[in-house]
């Protein structure tokens, strides 16, 4: 018990000591599903949320944030030129790992962000031709996955990044309504405008 209060305390010792930052988050994401033999287009869509930056020492940031997420692709049946959509939203919670250089004005990062998330949105019908039934009821909610890039910060207040995403887990809990064989799951590009204050 008197070595789980000390890692408390040392927790939020760390985190009186850094530099935090409450902020708003928001972009363009342009996704896809990785389906193989379909004519697949990404989809642009867009997330935005919450995060919580806490800088600890000059090299290493921390930065949770909370967001709605907007995920989707677009696919055309071959016989009738009609297109798809697959459109799902997620509530993620992202854990941000971010390591830069301090150049005073300008502070350039790598980031790693691994996240989780469950489904709370989606229009994913279709009833024509090959392409026949729903993913309603039969998708798998909760998403967890990982994403992969940089960015900048400028004067400690607005950062901009870029980064590419993978779902590791299957949107279909059984068997794809397309593709039973494949594991069917998100992947794609984010852009990010952070303000923070």
């Amino acid at each position: 018990m008197k070595k789980l209060i000390a890692v408390i305390a040392v927790v939020f010792a760390t985190m009186a000591m850094a530099h935090a930052q409450i902020g708003i988050v928001g972009g363009f994401t342009s996704s896809k599903t990785n389906l193989k033999d379909v004519d697949l287009k990404a989809m642009s869509l867009y997330h935005a949320g919450v995060a919580y930056k806490f800088e600890i020492g000059p090299v290493f940031c921390i930065q949770p944030a909370l967001v709605y997420q907007a995920k989707g692709a677009k696919l055309q049946d071959v016989k009738t030129a009609e297109d798809f959509q697959l459109k799902t939203g997620y509530v993620e919670l992202l854990a941000g790992l971010q390591v830069g250089i301090d150049l005073a004005v300008v502070r350039p990062f790598a980031l790693f962000e691994p996240f989780i998330g469950y489904q709370v949105t989606g229009n994913e019908k279709w009833d024509t031709g090959d392409w026949k039934g729903s993913i309603t009821g039969v998708t798998n909610k909760f998403e967890y996955g990982f994403g992969v890039g940089g960015g900048v910060e400028l004067f400690d207040h607005v950062q901009l990044s870029v980064q590419w995403f993978k779902n590791l887990g299957s949107l279909y809990k059984s068997e794809s309504p397309i593709d039973a064989s494949q594991k069917v799951n998100y992947q794609g590009i984010k852009f990010t405008l952070g303000l923070f204050f």
